[in-house]
């Protein structure tokens, strides 16, 4: 044996293997039926992932048409042996047909040296072709409304945002159209993931798992989605709130991070702030959600609204970009006297924006003790809107539930921070 054939061995044997994945999978779906009543079982699938092999490496000496007649070859017995199984049984399906094609595809591939993308598809198919039952019963429980909502979704986001201009427009350069729409887009997608998380979850366990998601990105949508969920599904109060305070626990660690990544000198005076006020906010949460019915939303999911909400995140997004303006205006207009000013309008709309900027400042302008007083305060505005926005799309009651946990953890926080710096 020369050292030639060795990589022409390995191929093949992988091209094997990968025939016999796909062939385990085909053969334990069809286990029930008769010998002879299948297109392809184990064994079958197995020698096509092989023919798939032999092929691409007849090609590499005679040419790539060879590879091109192998694949014509296949189908042509493929349809063949379509054609009888459909005179005999009436199945039209023709997901064993193409799992063939495919199977010869990934041999050739294993022996033309691409054995890592031959390996992931075999086994992403596999799994695909297995996933069958659970796959056809979501799409059963899938609404028209839903579909549509994904499809808007993937619209405004893939299609839209890229062609979006990502520079300032009107004074100081205040406006971006692909920031504003990028809000939008993640509103909507907020919103999108709340609605899906607790339609399969349950409000008890969608609405937590939605906030600490969420609010990894922005606690302020979750809360407004929630919020508005909350009056749709009034008995599950406490588990909507349980969620709108996970998130904006959650923001106080994002605050730690994004702020330590900027300037490492911040993180050791800010850890203990945020840590204790989004401790004790998680444990507001953790209180109303023991408060809150257990079980899934049973017939409660049809009180859902859509689950793209474009027109309530337009909204959303003209008012951050009047804020944006307005920021922008007291920076120019009161300069760094101004500080705490701007980070209090400036966590009306989003704590990340002042967040990055104080950090940046720490470094050489402003000391730590003016940074971190300077987060808190966007902080607590932020938390304030949020307060605000339960209280408008979810009532007082949800409203003062959701503001007096924050403050006091906040509060505790602050106090915290004062003691150990």
């Amino acid at each position: 044996m020369t050292q030639l054939d060795l990589p022409h061995l390995y191929g093949l044997a992988v091209a094997l293997a990968l025939g016999l994945l796909i062939g385990l999978e085909r053969g334990w779906e069809m286990r029930e039926r008769e010998e002879g009543k299948r297109i392809a079982g184990l064994r079958t699938y197995g020698l096509i992932g092989l023919l798939g092999g032999i092929c691409a490496l007849l090609a590499q000496v005679l040419g790539a048409v060879v590879l091109g007649f192998g694949f014509l070859g296949l189908s042509i017995l493929l349809v063949a042996a379509y054609y009888r199984r459909f005179k005999l049984s009436g199945d039209l399906g023709i997901t064993s047909m193409v799992a063939a094609l495919l199977t010869f595809g990934y041999g050739a591939l294993a022996v033309m040296d691409h054995l890592f993308a031959a390996t992931a598809a075999a086994v992403i198919t596999a799994l695909l072709l297995d996933l069958k039952p659970r796959l056809h019963a979501w799409l059963r429980r899938l609404t028209p409304q839903e579909l549509n909502a994904t499809f808007e979704l993937l619209l405004i986001s893939v299609v839209l945002l890229p062609v979006l201009p990502d520079k300032g427009y009107g004074p100081w350069q205040s406006l971006n159209p692909y920031e504003i729409w990028w809000m939008v887009v993640l509103i909507a997608g907020i919103g999108f993931i709340g609605y899906f998380a607790i339609k399969i979850g349950g409000a008890r366990y969608g609405a937590p798992l939605t906030g600490i998601t969420g609010g990894l990105v922005s606690s302020t949508a979750v809360t407004i989605t929630l919020s508005r969920l909350v009056r749709d599904l009034p008995e599950h109060r406490d588990a909507l709130i349980s969620g709108i305070l996970a998130a904006c626990a959650t923001m106080f660690p994002r605050i730690l991070l994004v702020a330590s990544v900027v300037n490492p000198k911040l993180f050791v005076p800010l850890a203990i702030p945020t840590s204790v006020t989004a401790l004790l906010t998680y444990a507001a949460g953790w209180w109303f959600w023991r408060r809150s019915p257990g079980g899934p939303l049973g017939q409660h999911v049809e009180t859902l609204s859509n689950p793209f909400q474009i027109g309530m995140a337009i909204r959303f997004s003209l008012l951050l970009a009047v804020i944006m303006l307005l920021a922008n205006a007291m920076r120019a207009w009161l300069g760094d006297a101004g500080l705490y000013v701007l980070a209090a309008l400036s966590g009306l709309g989003d704590v990340d924006a002042i967040n990055l900027s104080v950090s940046r400042l720490s470094l050489h302008e402003i000391s730590l003790q003016v940074a971190i007083m300077t987060i808190f305060i966007a902080a607590t505005s932020n938390t304030l809107v949020k307060s605000l926005m339960a209280a408008y799309l979810g009532g007082w009651a949800t409203g003062w539930r959701v503001a007096l946990p924050s403050f006091v953890a906040i509060a505790a926080g602050v106090l915290a921070g004062l003691m150990f710096s």
